[in-house]
């Protein structure tokens, strides 16, 4: 197919400006905006017809007054202006390969016997074609540390500095889709595009930790979409699994369930599926269904025992049988049966912290304490409650929406059973200090 190269499209000078390649990696279209008028002399106006988008709407996202955050208003952009999708985390867009393969090639022509040029025949084309199957910029270890990267990165989840993590993971991103432009055989290029399903998925759960809600749903469905693209069942079902997290935490229960059953059928060998049953056990316990609470920790109980135990439980994407213990803790704590939600909880703290006191799964600790502390809320212990709730919000990695929907729990418990003590009222401050640090990082 042939692509007509628009008016609007940014010349190879713009978009290798720094101050350009930074805007486009930060998908910050205001700044987009504001410099292909000034570096490639393109209004506002022509900005808005080629995107799709109205001229007076293109000066206030210029201005920083609005965002654009559709995944398909962002593809439209990159092919308005022709901005090779590697530059903003997408696949490359169907035109970036278009100027190659609309050249033939003069191999492919050879003079006739009166001396015109006429097509060689067809068996010297496919053999070309053929030998083109074989030609890659890739050596034969960059995949390899490609994916030994990515593990680390996913090792890294649990304790390392969100910030700093989607960082380097946004880093990775760009590496593999610039990868994904140059020349790959079929296999490789497979491989890249999961490697970026893989990046993708990390960064969604780290956008989602830090509250920055519409960028994770992107992350949420650029994942989705390179698994449906790969032919990738895990990924798939790790995209379903992010978007029953992000229903859970926004109260949106019947979406969960919807998540988990679309999750399932996309896998139903890897330990994903151990995680699918546990995020609908959370939500059939919020919306008080104890018989589906027990039943789904039966079957998710039973896929776990039939998994070997993993080499790096610390691996984000990797189910670890230690984990059930948090499973079960907050579906009992839901249930109201404090004295199995305790022993859990108690479980998942010993589990989480290495012998010399340093907490190796901070995330699962922090929400252990506020198990304990709803417990002890509603046994009559309101020091302990609020003592040791209190040291869950100060854990230095948070998962921002997580953290927030259990300590809501506790906040309600307090105002129920003591309105009016001091110590209520400093735990619900030191919740809306967390949640308004939370809400700075929010994307309305």
């Amino acid at each position: 197919m042939q692509y007509v190269t628009p008016p609007t499209a940014l010349p190879p000078r713009v978009l290798e400006r720094d101050d350009v390649r930074g805007a486009l990696a930060e998908r910050d279209f205001g700044t987009v905006f504001r410099l292909a008028r000034k570096w490639g002399g393109i209004s506002y106006n022509q900005l808005g017809e080629a995107c799709g988008i109205k001229s007076e709407r293109v000066g206030t996202i210029a201005r920083g007054d609005a965002r654009i955050t559709s995944l398909a208003k962002i593809e439209e952009i990159a092919d308005a202006l022709r901005i090779p999708g590697g530059m903003m985390g997408l696949a490359p867009r169907p035109w970036e390969a278009s100027s190659a393969s609309s050249v033939t090639s003069p191999a492919l022509r050879r003079p006739s016997t009166s001396g015109m040029l006429t097509p060689e025949p067809a068996l010297w084309e496919v053999a070309e074609l053929a030998g083109r199957t074989h030609a890659t910029d890739l050596g034969p270890t960059d995949l390899e540390m490609i994916v030994q990267a990515i593990d680390q990165l996913c090792r890294a989840y649990p304790s390392m500095p969100a910030d700093q993590l989607h960082h380097e993971t946004r880093a990775g991103i760009r590496h593999v889709t610039g990868m994904l432009q140059g020349r790959t055989t079929l296999s490789q290029h497979r491989e890249l595009l999961v490697c970026a399903g893989w990046l993708f998925l990390l960064g969604g759960c780290l956008e989602y930790d830090m509250g920055q809600r519409q960028a994770a749903e992107l992350s949420r469905a650029a994942a989705l979409r390179i698994g449906q693209e790969a032919g990738h069942g895990e990924i798939r079902a790790w995209s379903w699994e992010l978007g029953a997290w992000f229903a859970l935490t926004q109260g949106r229960y019947a979406d969960v369930i919807d998540c988990v059953d679309a999750g399932h059928q996309s896998d139903s060998t890897h330990s994903i599926g151990v995680q699918l049953y546990a995020q609908s056990a959370k939500a059939y316990a919020r919306m008080g269904d104890a018989r589906q609470v027990r039943a789904t920790l039966d079957a998710g109980r039973a896929r776990l025992e039939r998994l070997p135990r993993p080499e790096h439980r610390e691996h984000h994407f990797v189910i670890d049988p230690d984990k059930w213990d948090f499973y079960e803790m907050d579906a009992y704590r839901l249930l109201g049966d404090d004295e199995r939600a305790a022993v859990h909880a108690q479980e998942v703290v010993r589990l989480g912290t290495a012998p010399d006191g340093t907490e190796v799964s901070p995330m699962r600790v922090a929400e252990a304490r506020l198990t304990l502390g709803v417990a002890a809320a509603r046994s009559g212990e309101l020091e302990q409650a609020v003592s040791v709730a209190g040291r869950a919000l100060k854990a230095p990695r948070k998962s921002l929406p997580s953290l927030l929907m259990v300590a809501g729990e506790l906040t309600d418990e307090l105002n129920q059973r003591y309105p009016r003590e001091p110590l209520s009222e400093e735990f619900r401050e030191q919740v809306t200090h967390v949640a308004s640090g939370a809400e700075t990082s929010l994307e309305a």
